[in-house]
């Protein structure tokens, strides 16, 4: 087998990036720039640890990094070769690619709440945040910090920002290209009232997240539902709707675990969906509400870390990694005039974020102590979702369909039937189980539910799912 690429780089140890990680980015440079062409074959991973004078476990790392991610595939006793389907955003351009039932009055603590895919409070980082406020309290220049600060929110938190979203998910941001929200709602609800109004259309994802819905709403735009399926959202729908429809000014996705089915939008739908933004010159609102929360190798790259991709808007949050009572959410945006207008109006609504609080989560993230917590609520999540998908395959694997996540706080699960969710979320609130809705998640049927678990227990969940799935199978 010929392998004609020659490695021309060296692994940088003192990096914060592991080394698999600095292999998979390089490879994906080298394929994005088209030096590697599809098809060509990569060095065995046995050759490839010898020439970098590395571990082979680490280059395995890698490579499964990238078959992850669908760059390269894995032909049994052949080797590892550069995906033959790369999409191509336009020509001239060769080989580029692109990425709540009523509520009902019990006695506290015998309601068991599926909700929206929240985080554990019980194991935030409280007594780090309380050091941290004192500390940032008994500074001899604390003064400075109670006056009027910037409407984007301060700017060394702001720096450290775009630092994460360059580092951790391949974006080129900088300070000036991020404002601080009070969580990502706000930063949805600014952008829709600074980049739609009456007679403007917004592209969702159906079933989907229907509180930035609203906001679009608000906003006077009206709403044109997607479907999606195993892939993600349907490019092809979306490329029918904007050769039809002039007015469409947006598209809002959650193309990292798609809101609320989890799936992960395929290589190939996000390069189309990024050539379908430049040709209609539209603007991608990215949603990425759970990328800390990862059980693999690493998250999939946000559409916003293409270069490729004109006009974009991502959205995120620390609120679930820190504490969810703290709101501290972002966007990042390279449309300066839009960032401008998101300003002005942050102004009237709120003046300013809170700078105290930028102030001592900037402090845990330069002491490590985000980085640490995050380490450790992903172990803990992980556990318990593997402790849930065990009592879904022993309880509902015979009348439900459901996938193993790679991340987030959640499961999708689809009845093997059609259910009356009406009478099956009746049922299971006289058994003090709380479900929402399928209704809530889009405009037509839905016949399916977002299964949390991160802000329950595991006796919680014990004893939960053998009832839903009782319930499932008395409605089936």
């Amino acid at each position: 087998m010929i392998r004609p690429w020659k490695i021309e780089f060296e692994i940088d140890k003192k990096l914060a990036k592991a080394v698999y990680l600095q292999i998979a980015d390089t490879l994906i440079a080298d394929i994005r720039s088209g030096r590697l062409q599809p098809g060509d074959a990569l060095p065995g991973s046995r050759n490839l640890a010898t020439m970098l004078k590395i571990n082979r476990n680490t280059v395995v790392e890698a490579y499964q990094v990238l078959i992850n991610e669908e760059w390269v595939t894995s032909k049994e006793r052949t080797g590892i070769f550069v995906s033959e389907q790369l999409p191509v955003l336009q020509k001239g351009v060769s080989h580029t690619l692109l990425q709540t039932l009523q509520e009902k009055e019990v006695q506290k603590g015998l309601m068991i709440n599926f909700d929206d895919g929240h985080p554990d409070s019980k194991i935030a980082p409280v007594t780090e945040l309380a050091r941290v406020y004192r500390q940032i309290f008994n500074r001899k220049a604390k003064w400075q910090m109670m006056g009027y600060g910037n409407e984007h929110g301060d700017t060394e938190f702001r720096r450290m920002i775009s630092q994460m979203l360059n580092h951790q998910r391949g974006m080129q941001v900088n300070e000036t290209e991020v404002s601080i929200t009070r969580g990502s709602q706000m930063g949805m609800f600014l952008t829709a009232q600074c980049l739609l109004g009456p007679g403007d259309h917004i592209i969702v994802e159906n079933p989907g997240y229907q509180p930035a819905w609203q906001a679009f709403e608000y906003a006077g735009a009206g709403l044109l539902p997607v479907p999606v399926d195993e892939d993600g959202i349907c490019t092809d729908c979306i490329e029918k709707i904007l050769a039809e429809n002039k007015s469409v000014k947006a598209i809002y996705i959650t193309p990292h675990r798609q809101y609320p089915t989890t799936v992960t939008l395929s290589l190939a739908r996000r390069s189309k969906l990024i050539e379908l933004s430049n040709r209609y010159q539209i603007t991608v609102i990215e949603d990425d509400y759970d990328n800390e929360f990862h059980f693999g190798y690493r998250p999939i790259l946000p559409l916003s870390s293409f270069p490729e991709l004109n006009k974009y808007v991502y959205i995120g949050t620390l609120s679930k990694v820190v504490a969810p009572a703290l709101r501290i959410g972002y966007l990042a945006t390279k449309n300066q005039d839009l960032l401008q207008k998101i300003g002005s109006l942050r102004k009237i609504i709120d003046v300013h974020g809170d700078v105290i609080m930028e102030q001592a989560v900037l402090q845990l993230i330069k002491e490590g102590a985000v980085k640490k917590h995050i380490k450790k609520a992903t172990l803990h999540y992980k556990h318990k979702r593997d402790f849930v998908y065990e009592l879904l395959k022993k309880y509902m694997q015979d009348v439900a369909v459901f996938t193993l996540p790679e991340g987030g706080l959640a499961f999708w699960i689809v009845p093997k039937s059609t259910l009356d969710w009406d009478k099956v979320a009746a049922v299971l609130l006289e058994k003090n189980i709380k479900i929402i809705h399928p209704k809530h998640y889009g405009q037509n049927h839905v016949n399916g539910i977002r299964l949390s678990y991160g802000s329950l227990s595991e006796d919680q969940l014990e004893q939960s799912i053998p009832v839903i799935a009782e319930v499932f199978t008395k409605f089936s």
